[in-house]
């Protein structure tokens, strides 16, 4: 099992010093996210040949291994300009992740949950094209559902993976997701039946603390106007909000797993070193229980 951290919180700081960071804090391999200067969100790639070589030699340099590298694009989207783009986007990063020997890849559905159908159908055209490009270059790919993408919820996503139907594309559970993953009409989170859907196609996990939004009769946030749209979950320390990390750390021992967890805090920039570093701790000693 690899046990990464996404180090978003340190992203301001230099390439060479964000990988000495996470290797004084002690994790093994970085999961990494986006950055302005290297893999902005949405946009195309801005590390060059210079910058791949610095990271590569920052890596060495540290000890430190990438255990996978996670772009986001709207490969998804209904607009046909904007898929075509991402698709260009995910080929430059498929081939600086070959450059990073990195083998593994994962990303989020993205699309629109209001036009679900016509994103899935670009969603498919964008796999018609780059699935081809991952199994030629030897890179695997974990997928997960996330709020306000136009798969949201466990089951479907579970299912569409499956769907995919190649060996090398496998789920990604997040943890801070939980309670957009059970689906609206559950007032908790059953989360190791969940994971137990996933079963073998579970193969990566994001940990990380979030409240029950569906709480208190729904009223655990109160947003305006009433009725919108709008998402809302945190990516919090363990024990900081109402994930059940029995739950998920006794499933996770139940089902054998062995692929990579990441801990992706995000809340706490201001106490980053602190927030890692207990969340290393608590991880090593859930999946050493």
């Amino acid at each position: 099992m690899k046990i990464a951290l996404d180090p978003y919180m340190f992203r301001s700081l230099p390439i060479d010093e964000m990988v000495r960071t996470v290797a004084e804090l002690g994790y093994e391999y970085i999961e990494l996210s986006p950055r302005a200067d290297f893999m902005p969100f949405f946009l195309h790639p801005r590390a060059d040949d210079e910058r791949v070589a610095e990271l590569k030699q920052s890596l060495r340099r540290h000890g430190v291994r990438l255990s996978s590298v996670l772009p986001l694009y709207k490969w998804s989207s209904p607009d046909e300009t904007e898929r075509q783009a991402a698709v260009r986007y995910w080929k430059r990063m498929i081939e600086i992740t070959v450059e990073l020997e990195c083998p593994l890849m994962n990303s989020e559905f993205n699309g629109r949950p209001e036009r679900a159908a016509e994103s899935e159908a670009a969603f498919w055209r964008s796999l018609e094209e780059l699935l081809p490009v991952f199994e030629r270059e030897g890179i695997a790919l974990n997928l997960e559902a996330h709020p306000d993408d136009f798969c949201e919820e466990n089951t479907p996503a579970v299912d569409l993976v499956r769907a995919i139907n190649k060996p090398w594309v496998n789920y990604l559970y997040c943890a801070p997701h939980s309670f957009h993953l059970s689906g609206a009409s559950e007032v908790g989170a059953d989360i190791a039946a969940m994971m137990r859907y996933a079963g073998d196609k579970l193969q990566h996990v994001h940990i990380a603390d979030s409240f029950n939004h569906k709480g208190s009769s729904g009223l655990r946030y109160i947003l305006n106007p009433p009725g919108t749209p709008a998402r809302i979950h945190q990516h919090l320390d363990i024990g900081q909000g109402e994930v059940d990390w029995d739950a998920f750390f006794g499933t996770l021992r139940e089902l054998g797993f062995d692929g990579v967890a990441t801990s992706c805090v995000f809340a706490w920039e201001e106490r980053a070193r602190e927030s890692s570093a207990f969340m290393l701790d608590r991880i090593r000693k859930e999946l050493a229980a």
